[in-house]
């Protein structure tokens, strides 16, 4: 252990903790422009500068290992002045319009001019080129709000290993984005938008589609249907000054009736329906691999989960070669979106052109999902327009509409029921869990041997966590799993990805089922969802996703009634005919440039 003093407060802490995390453990905040909690500190910003004593110079607290009797002081005038120059020489090339900005008070480098005290800006000099880029259905650049932080191109290069963006030229000449400054669409992003949910100002934000919404809206022969993820309800009340992880399930249906879509539905519904078919898939594979014979689909083990749409993307750029082994199962936005289209259109009497399915997801690369040539099995697009977390709230606070006092409202049936599995799709290991639970039930006629259908070894934001069961005792048609340990997998964030993919390549592991989510936490930690999100968030938004789940009756998705109903009624069987031509699709390599 290091002992040292920041501002005269002794602070103990451990080898290589870095002055920027010994000021926080002592309670004193250092500001931050460059820095990502859990990325390598590169001090690019020069914001979070410190004096030593005894030092010639300022250093950058991020970046800068604490040594044993250091002294340091955070809020010396050499260090005031410091930082006010550092984010003056910012705001004087900042080509920022923060009247119309999509970040205006929402803005790290606006709120840093202010706790900073300033008022006018004493450099006056060209400002940044503004180059837009909307060339994806997903994100939109806009260089001239471009701070140079670095923040994407860590997230991007580091978290997700996709190394969509660089920085390029030198000086003021500097741009961040793809190499040779070409438009997003024509790199291998897979529009994760982490890269949005990290930059401090507007320089990369999704693409808005408020106003396609409230145009679809103000169409009175248009029925305009909503499906909420099961991510937002843990997430959405810190647009209104909640803390992160307050539920607001109830206000948010409330929320989303007043701002009038005929219903209101959930996606945890198809996500219910999402772990019947792809339960029943692994265990057709595992039967086609142990046994030779399968009345349907692939024997390719393991089998990865296809809920996040980061995740197919990267697979196509950069694992063509494992595309048999992702499940076939739609993600649960597009199967209620397919099952809106037909099922419900029917129930209405309506075409389903006649139909608009908006979606509010925490995930950015859902835009671009919901737009792939495939998504259109019933005759017209399964998802019309996406939202993220940060968009509704936006639309919320346009409407009018004082959330604090709205009371809790129901989802509408009859694609509004949903069962506490379908809650947890939101977090890491959710999916995994929500799957076993099913799958486990129907091969042995038992609950999971867990406590409280929990799988702890799944949980956490531990990059890659692994479980293993036993089965023993299975009913009569699954009697060839007797003593099979099932070896699963969970992994969040695609550079945690790839780690289980080198394993799996290298022989090292061997598992049965993998489950993949784009984003750091899962869903909670989506992209489009409140910023800034870091691992104290991240653990706020679980832990209320697991209330959600544990308080709900029904906590297995084969006890949806309104799901037994759908297959009752008209999808007949998991990966039935009908089922299979709505609920399933394939992918395709995409070539990278």
């Amino acid at each position: 252990m290091i002992q040292l003093s920041i501002n005269n407060i002794p602070v103990e802490v451990s080898e290589g903790t870095t002055i920027l995390a010994a000021a926080k453990q002592a309670g004193v905040r250092i500001p931050t422009l460059c820095y990502v909690e859990g990325l390598k500190a590169i001090g690019a910003c020069r914001v979070c500068v410190v004096e030593l004593e005894g030092a010639r110079n300022l250093v950058a607290s991020c970046s800068m290992p604490a040594a044993q009797g250091m002294k340091v002081y955070t809020n010396t005038r050499r260090v005031r002045e410091a930082r006010k120059a550092v984010v003056e020489l910012l705001l004087s090339e900042h080509n920022g319009e923060c009247q119309t900005c999509d970040r205006n008070e929402d803005c790290e480098l606006q709120a840093l001019a202010a706790e900073l005290g300033i008022r006018e800006v004493s450099f006056d000099g060209e400002k940044t080129r503004r180059r837009i880029d909307a060339s994806t259905p997903a994100l939109v650049r806009d260089s001239g709000k471009c701070i140079k932080c670095r923040r994407c191109v860590s997230v991007c290069m580091e978290t997700q290993q996709v190394g969509a963006l660089f920085p390029q030229s030198r000086g003021f000449e500097t741009v961040i984005g793809p190499a040779f400054n070409h438009d997003l669409k024509t790199v291998a992003c897979v529009q994760c938008g982490q890269c949005a949910a990290v930059c401090p100002v507007g320089a990369i934000t999704e693409k808005d589609q408020i106003d396609e919404v409230w145009a679809a809206l103000d169409k009175p022969d248009n029925h305009v249907i909503v499906q909420t993820a099961p991510a937002i309800r843990a997430a959405l009340g810190e647009c209104f000054g909640y803390p992160p992880g307050t539920l607001v399930t109830g206000k948010m249906v409330a929320a989303l009736r007043r701002l009038g879509f005929k219903a209101v539905f959930d996606t945890n519904f198809a996500a219910d329906l999402t772990i019947l078919e792809e339960g029943t898939e692994l265990l057709t594979r595992l039967k086609t691999a142990m046994t030779g014979t399968a009345s349907h689909g692939p024997a390719s083990l393991p089998m990865f989960t296809s809920c996040s749409p980061g995740w197919i993307k990267f697979m196509e750029y950069f694992h063509p070669e494992l595309l048999p082994n992702l499940s076939t199962c739609k993600s649960p936005q597009q199967m209620f979106g397919a099952v809106a289209k037909t099922y419900y259109a029917e129930k209405l009497g309506k075409r389903p052109e006649q139909i608009v399915v908006v979606s509010i997801m925490p995930c950015t690369a859902k835009k671009f999902e919901c737009q792939r040539p495939e998504m259109d099995i019933s005759g017209a697009r399964d998802v019309d327009i996406v939202l993220t977390t940060r968009e509704l709230g936006k639309m919320i606070h346009a409407a009018g509409i004082d959330f604090d006092r709205l009371s809790d409202e129901e989802m509408d049936a009859p694609l509004g029921l949903s069962t506490g599995a379908a809650d947890i799709f939101a977090n890491t290991g959710g999916v995994m869990e929500a799957a076993l639970r099913t799958a486990y039930e129907i091969v042995t006629g038992r609950e999971l041997p867990f406590g409280d259908l929990h799988v702890a070894p799944i949980e956490g934001l531990q990059g890659v966590k692994e479980a293993s069961l036993k089965i023993e005792n299975a009913k009569p048609d699954w009697a060839f799993l007797n003593g099979v340990v099932l070896n699963v997998a969970v992994a969040h964030g695609l550079g945690n990805a790839q780690r289980v993919i080198a394993a799996i390549q290298s022989g090292q592991k061997q598992y049965h089922f993998v489950e993949v989510m784009t984003c750091p936490g899962g869903c909670i930690g989506g992209g489009g969802q409140p910023r800034y999100t870091n691992n104290q968030v991240r653990e706020a938004r679980i832990a209320a996703i697991y209330r959600e789940d544990e308080g709900k009756r029904l906590r297995k998705s084969h006890e949806n009634p309104d799901v037994a109903k759908l297959y009752a009624e008209f999808l007949g069987q998991p990966l039935g005919e009908r089922s299979h031509h709505l609920l399933h699709t394939i992918y395709t390599p995409r070539e990278r440039v």
